[in-house]
């Protein structure tokens, strides 16, 4: 169908998505004196960063050169270059590290977005040369979502993941000294629920926090931020095909309302959509098998490769299709997506086994790397590492949580729901018997327990090296000696969870050079087309170097994409 573009359907810069590499684009573009739309195809707002960590990683930032931290342009390129290997652009990593700390500091400066710097946040591969200990990852200030007014109703909701006891925000900051067991945290638990316990007038609104923490904080401050523009947020418009004019993106046609509606960009258009995770077919053509839609934990019925497919129809190159943001995820019934599984493997008196009843892979290494492992084991181990299972014991039960399991000593036994046995946990009373339940070999997983609890008594895992490194021990347990992460499993009942190969969304995708355009498969942009975000192919090749690797360059991109356009009238 061919409509009339009106006058109020034509707009400078039209940006796909309403993540938050999408909402800074339409920031920084806004702040150009440029007319912009966004398009969302749900019902919310946010995306997959609303139910993020929000956490950007931006090297040589200023919140960390203000505490004193040392860092630079060199050391952070160093590092890059030798996570990305064979797979990284010098060019693309030159351009992310040149803007990233500009952004940032642009944002704070114009904007109702917060944040602060996690000094003791590591990066990821701290055996690399050019890793830091901390100071690279910036976390999100708490926001007050009231500022949304009625369009609160309109923001994603936070994965109950994200929350403390799954209504109470709080920063990564918080999370990492209750986790770690740090010094006052019990004090800084009893604030934070007392806060949230006080705030009588929003209690009778909601159970929710009126405070919004991590990615939810991210995306509703940019929302309000944008509301202070006047720049229009489309909800329920789904976007299906470019426009183009003399070999040109002219504009994007989608679906509102029940009517195609052809909306004309004199600028640019920006793909600021998530991947093709929620695909299956995508899924089952690109990725690694075995791969389910399901095992995600993006939000279901988005992030379906629109913008990778409407960029491949106009001849875009693409990178990176096999790979993913990958996450160990936990399926809890009754959830629309399953849970991601960040920091619990770090905890002591845990340890994860493939069918087999053997380990595979330091349970505390950087989620990417542990689904790697997943996929490789389960070729040499005949299909027996996908689903993997998180085996722990009574002690760790008591103290620690696991997934949607709260620590017993706040959620005993008897108050989890009873659908949640032998569905989403498994427990028995010997090793034995909870391999025969979840059909792991026994002996394999007696042996396994066995030599691990020596290792946990020394200290050192010679396997695998877990808790040998910052990263790490970053959400070890501080007060277990001599290893954070190592503790026995000793004591009954035993209790095991399935793991699956999920992900936080693809890592290929189309294309892009320096400036964010989308290129075609001769290295020449395509006229009017810009790409940031997991539709594009990720700056950081097949690597993750550190927490917000995925929001910190989509935010980043957005920013150039968005200068880049106001330049080029």
């Amino acid at each position: 169908m061919t409509a009339q573009i009106q006058a109020q359907n034509s707009y400078d810069v039209i940006i796909v998505g309403s993540g938050a590499g999408a909402m800074t684009s339409a920031l920084f573009a806004a702040d150009k004196g440029l007319s912009v739309l966004i398009v969302e195809k749900s019902d919310k707002f946010g995306g997959t960063s609303a139910i993020s960590g929000g956490g950007i990683w931006i090297p040589n930032n200023h919140y960390f050169a203000e505490k004193g931290g040392n860092d630079s342009f060199e050391l952070a390129l160093e590092y890059l270059k030798n996570a990305t290997g064979e797979h990284g652009d010098e060019v693309r990593l030159r351009a992310y590290l040149q803007h990233a700390p500009k952004m940032i500091h642009a944002l704070e400066s114009n904007s109702r977005v917060r944040y602060a710097v996690a000094e003791k946040y590591p990066d990821y591969y701290q055996h690399l040369s050019g890793a830091l200990t901390g100071g690279r990852t910036l976390d999100p200030e708490l926001f007050d979502t009231s500022l949304l007014g009625e369009e609160l109703d309109n923001l994603r909701k936070p994965s109950p993941s994200t929350l403390l006891m799954g209504c109470i925000a709080w920063t990564a900051r918080h999370a990492h000294k209750a986790m770690s067991r740090e010094f006052g945290w019990r004090l800084m638990i009893l604030g934070l629920m007392l806060r949230y316990k006080l705030d009588f007038k929003w209690r009778r609104k909601s159970k929710i926090d009126r405070r919004a923490g991590l990615g939810n904080s991210l995306v509703a401050s940019l929302r309000r931020s944008l509301m202070d523009r006047n720049v229009p947020l489309w909800l329920n418009t789904d976007f299906r095909e470019l426009l183009t004019e003399q070999g040109r993106v002219s504009g994007v046609r989608v679906h509102r309302n029940g009517q195609e509606i052809e909306l004309k960009a004199r600028r640019a258009v920006i793909f600021g959509s998530g991947g093709f995770e929620q695909n299956q077919a995508l899924r089952e053509k690109f990725l690694p098998q075995p791969t389910l839609s399901s095992w995600s934990a993006t939000p279901p019925g988005n992030n379906t490769g629109a913008a990778l497919e409407a960029g491949t129809k106009l001849g875009a190159a693409t990178a990176l299709m096999d790979r993913a943001w990958w996450a160990p995820t936990i399926a809890v019934p009754g959830e629309e997506k399953p849970r991601g599984v960040f920091a619990e493997r770090a905890f002591p008196g845990a340890i994860v086994v493939n069918g087999n009843g053997q380990r595979f892979v330091n349970e505390a290494a950087p989620y990417l790397e542990f689904v790697d492992a997943m996929y490789r084991d389960n070729q040499a181990s005949g299909g027996k590492s996908i689903p993997a299972w998180v085996i722990f014991d009574g002690h760790f039960r008591f103290h620690y949580a696991m997934g949607p399991l709260m620590p017993a000593q706040i959620m005993p036994d008897s108050r989890l729901r009873k659908e949640w046995l032998n569905t989403l946990y498994w427990k028995a009373d010997s090793l034995a018997g909870l391999a025969e339940l979840i059909g792991v070999d026994a002996a394999g997983l007696e042996r396994t327990v066995q030599t691990f609890n020596g290792y946990a008594r020394s200290g050192t895992d010679v396997d695998f090296g877990r808790g040998g490194n910052p990263f790490d021990r970053y959400y070890g347990d501080c007060n277990v000696k001599p290893n954070p992460c190592l503790a026995p499993l000793s004591k009954g009942p035993y209790y095991a969870m399935r793991l699956d190969a999920g992900d936080i969304g693809t890592k290929g995708g189309l294309l892009t050079n320096e400036h964010a355009q989308v290129v075609s498969q001769d290295g020449e942009p395509i006229p009017g087309l810009y790409a940031i975000g997991n539709c594009s192919a990720s700056v950081m090749g097949a690597s993750y170097p550190g927490a917000g690797g995925t929001l910190g360059p989509a935010m980043t991109f957005g920013y150039i994409a968005a200068n880049h356009v106001a330049g080029n009238a």
